[in-house]
């Protein structure tokens, strides 16, 4: 990491506590996996859920030793319509009522629009903003019956600023803002608020897979503190948007982001 300053990890303050959260992708060390995290560190119960079940085991199982019955598991493909809904039925029997959604599962690649395929443009639209749907879709099923709850959509920056070979990728995730703020005004008449987060560069493992260095270091420059964010920098502000100090917000995207234009 560059930059001046490097982020100081935020104690938990139980803003969370009590609370059932559902987070999907969240094996490994991305934003999913991060959200859960700092969930259970704000006193929540956290369902996590991945496409990846020997992964979503092994996350399981470390997240288990450190909070001891709070955290489950259970296996998902948010493009499978059925295993999202036993998703969320299993989250609802579990503890009887749901309470946060994070929709944090997407998928990324890069080609240029005059090259790319069919099937590389619908497999990105599929899991990305098709899958939100799905998931959103269930969780306002439940929270309509339940009373109430908090759904917060991982969108990007990427939604809002054209950038080369992304054309399906930030199609998808400006797909997920306009999905974000329609589903707000239809969930506020049965106390659902629905919101989310535009992350702009979180840096773990899996994208420095998928990305070149190059495109890396240039995006790193764009930023404001010369460095990328943490995953848990990005969580942060999915516990805000998930806790009650944002209780008055429903249809916003914020921007997770020190990039400038």
């Amino acid at each position: 990491m560059t930059g001046v300053e490097s982020p100081v990890h935020v104690p938990g303050h139980g803003l969370l506590r009590g609370r059932t959260a559902v987070v999907t992708a969240a094996a490994g060390t991305g934003i999913g996996g991060a959200t859960a995290r700092r969930f259970l560190e704000e006193g929540a119960r956290v369902l996590i859920s991945d496409a990846h079940p020997r992964r979503l085991k092994e996350h399981e199982a470390g997240l288990g030793r450190e909070f001891p019955g709070a955290v489950a598991a259970v296996p998902c493909d948010v493009t499978d319509e059925d295993q999202v809904r036993a998703l969320f039925e299993a989250a609802v029997a579990a503890h009887g009522r749901l309470d946060v959604v994070v929709n944090n599962a997407g998928l990324g690649g890069t080609a240029d629009l005059v090259d790319m395929t069919d099937e590389q443009w619908s497999r990105v639209l599929d899991v990305t903003l098709n899958g939100t749907f799905r998931c959103t879709r269930a969780a306002l099923r439940a929270m309509r019956r339940t009373g109430g709850g908090v759904i917060v959509n991982n969108a990007s920056v990427a939604g809002w600023r054209a950038q080369a070979g992304q054309a399906h990728y930030a199609a998808a995730k400006a797909g997920v803002m306009a999905l974000t703020r329609c589903a707000a005004i239809e969930a506020a008449a049965y106390g659902v608020r629905v919101n989310a987060v535009a992350p702009s560069l979180a840096m773990h493992p899996h994208l420095e897979k998928v990305t070149s260095a190059e495109l890396l270091a240039e995006l790193t420059q764009r930023e404001a503190y010369g460095r990328y964010a943490e995953p848990w920098e990005v969580a942060n502000v999915i516990v805000f948007l998930a806790s009650g100090y944002s209780s008055y917000m429903t249809g916003e995207v914020v921007a997770v982001s020190s990039q400038h234009p």
